[in-house]
């Protein structure tokens, strides 16, 4: 903080404060348009441009930007290229002002401010994936040859700024949420409705999180393998930066990239042995759920008034006082003490949870009483116990059922089962079940990403099966005809084998199906 400037931000204060934050974001939009200087008129003209409406005089005008090259916010230089003709005119267009780097710093802070009080946090699964994608792509560019540089420059701020859009919304979220957890007097109402959110919300996050976190740590690790800092050699050379006077700004960017991977292996694959911070946003996530239900539990209880015989018996007492004559007196005590037991008190509405403790009987929405408790004091009429279905005939016939299915699958993957690889259009004419198969396996492995040899896997839902699909070599078309139709694609080299087999397709050939049975 000492390396702040003490005047930097003083516009922001005083009673000018509005008036000097409308110039300084005038020239703010002005550098937006990539106009860099603006003279007398042109600051008028950008601020009615920001929405500044009142009328401003040449001096007050004046004194705002003298006000702000004084804290060195702003630059003035003189204009010696244009011709003047009168007085007025010179003292008009003369003098153009531009912003300073202090300036273009303190205009960017304030909007920052602005920006996350404004805001609010939120924990995004798609960032976690989209982080992945990028690290992925980086480890695809680290093989290609040197024309990729730029793009692995745009790759590489991408997935820094994926992680820090990761970072700054999960401290947004968490703060966000210790704020609700330590909030007091709430309406219990909105209370509920927002810890209910808030839990599902959280609830859906922890899904899948430890899986997602395990793949940016692989990605991380294939990444580092093919050498971390050629890469961000690589992304200096495509960042193209321009040549600064006095000094080279390579090694800055250079280092900033460095402290960028080392948050990144923080979060995901710490150099000391450490939880990854993934980990202890799982348990901080959790913690929350419970505590979320721990504090709407205190303010059921805060709430709920715990019932005294004395102060009854005190009212009581007070009521009887006040009686004007023995016949009030004697109504009083019928009512006190004379009313028979209402056995119908313990009945609850459905759901108790959306009538608070503290609305009135008078207020509250009556409950249903059966017709039953009049007669026999019982809400319901219990019957003799129903007889339980014989369900052995349903077992036998589901049993029946999954063994046929079974079997069913064995012949199909029997049939697609081979020694090596052939290519898709080999297998000619298939059985509908067979077909049915092998079109989920295709399905399966198109949606996975090719490895670095170009290669996509993918495994049966029972886990017995694991197909290799390599690219075709040529632009063959592939025919499969069944009895529901035929099926058109390229003609992708296929190698199904038993799950856990050695599979290599490391050179692609185009071996028939009848070749490789033989």
């Amino acid at each position: 903080m000492r390396r702040v400037p003490p005047e930097m931000f003083r516009f922001t204060t005083g009673e000018k404060a509005d008036l000097n934050g409308a110039v300084l974001e005038a020239f703010g939009v002005a550098g937006e348009r990539l106009e860099t200087a603006l003279g007398l008129d042109g600051v008028r003209e950008q601020l009615r441009a920001v929405g500044w409406v009142a009328d401003l005089a040449d001096e007050e005008l004046h004194d705002a930007l003298k006000r702000l090259v004084g804290w060195g916010l702003l630059d003035v230089v003189h204009n010696h290229a244009e011709h003047y003709r009168t007085a007025e005119e010179y003292e008009r267009r003369n003098l153009h002002y531009s912003l300073t780097r202090r300036g273009e710093a303190a205009l960017a802070g304030v909007r920052h401010a602005l920006e996350v009080l404004a805001s609010t946090g939120a924990l995004q699964t798609a960032v976690l994936e989209a982080i992945t994608d990028r690290l992925d792509e980086l480890t695809v560019l680290s093989g290609e040859p040197a024309t990729a540089d730029r793009r692995v420059f745009s790759t590489l701020r991408e997935l820094e700024g994926h992680l820090e859009a990761l970072v700054e919304n999960t401290k947004a979220f968490n703060g966000q949420l210790q704020r609700l957890l330590r909030a007091e007097g709430a309406d219990l109402d909105v209370f509920r409705e927002v810890k209910a959110a808030t839990v599902t919300y959280l609830q859906e996050f922890l899904v899948n999180l430890d899986r997602r976190g395990e793949a940016v740590a692989e990605a991380v690790g294939r990444v580092e393998e093919r050498g971390i800092a050629v890469l961000r050699e690589r992304a200096l050379r495509g960042a193209e930066l321009p040549p600064v006077p006095g000094e080279n700004p390579a090694a800055g960017w250079l280092e900033s990239r460095r402290a960028r991977w080392a948050g990144l292996r923080a979060w995901f694959l710490p150099d000391d042995g450490t939880h990854p911070r993934i980990e202890q946003l799982h348990d901080v996530a959790r913690r929350a759920i419970v505590s979320l239900l721990q504090v709407l539990e205190r303010i059921n209880e805060s709430r709920r008034r715990s019932s005294s015989a004395v102060q009854d018996f005190r009212e009581l007492a007070r009521w009887f006082a006040a009686a004007s004559g023995e016949d009030d007196l004697h109504r009083l005590w019928s009512a006190a003490f004379g009313l028979g037991p209402a056995r119908h008190a313990h009945l609850a509405h459905p759901d108790p949870e959306l009538i608070p403790s503290s609305r009135s009987w008078s207020e509250a929405p009556p409950v249903e009483v059966s017709a039953l408790l009049r007669t026999s004091g019982r809400t319901e009429r219990f019957t003799r116990t129903g007889k339980v279905r014989d369900v052995k005939a349903v077992r036998a016939a589901r049993a029946e059922r999954a063994r046929a299915q079974r079997a069913e699958s064995a012949r199909a993957w029997q049939v697609l089962e081979l020694d090596g690889p052939v290519r898709l259009s080999s297998f000619g004419i298939l059985e509908p079940a067979v077909f049915d198969r092998l079109l989920d396996l295709l399905g399966q492995a198109l949606a996975t990403a090719p490895d670095p040899n170009g290669l996509r896997r993918a495994t049966s839902g029972d886990g017995r099966v694991e197909i290799v699909l390599a690219p075709p070599p040529d632009t063959r078309t592939a025919v499969l005809h069944t009895e529901k139709g035929t099926l058109a694609g390229p003609d992708y080299i296929v190698h199904v084998v038993a799950a856990g087999g050695t599979v290599g397709l490391s050179a692609p050939h185009t071996t028939t199906r009848q070749e490789a049975a033989g």
